[in-house]
């Protein structure tokens, strides 16, 4: 059994009295996440989410370590891989897509995001950050 692990985070700003989040769509499956990414050598869980959005976003963010969701699931056969996802706050809006990886960004009210993603499990992930979001930040 082959053991994958990434992470990132659900990336937010405030904007006009609204949180908005950040959903990328990947080229490759054509769904709809966060930014994320694997871990290389000698990253903590930390610097590897802080590196996967500056390079699939070119957005640089504030990582709040203290919001920490794991989503654990089969990607292809023999598979398993585990997705650390932190809560992180944009320090500018401005995105630029990754060519090769990130086929479209968008900021979202967070309320909307739902009808977005593609998955369920990152849907209830947009649950606990709006939570975290609304008492923390």
């Amino acid at each position: 059994m082959l053991h994958e692990k990434s992470c990132g985070a659900i990336v937010y700003r405030k904007f006009h009295g609204n949180t908005e989040i950040l959903l990328i769509k990947h080229i490759n499956s054509g769904h709809w996440s966060f930014p994320k990414g694997h871990v290389e050598a000698g990253e903590t869980e930390v610097q590897t989410a802080h590196r996967e959005i500056l390079e699939e976003t070119s957005i640089d963010v504030i990582i709040d370590p203290t919001f920490r969701e794991t989503v654990t699931y089969s990607p292809k056969k023999d598979t398993i891989k585990v997705v650390v996802y932190f809560l992180a706050k944009a320090k500018n809006v401005d995105f630029v897509p990754q060519e090769d990886e990130i086929s479209e960004i968008r900021w979202v009210d967070i309320s909307y995001a739902g009808n977005i993603l593609s998955y369920e499990n990152d849907r209830a992930i947009v649950a606990k950050a709006k939570n975290a979001i609304k008492d923390n930040h």
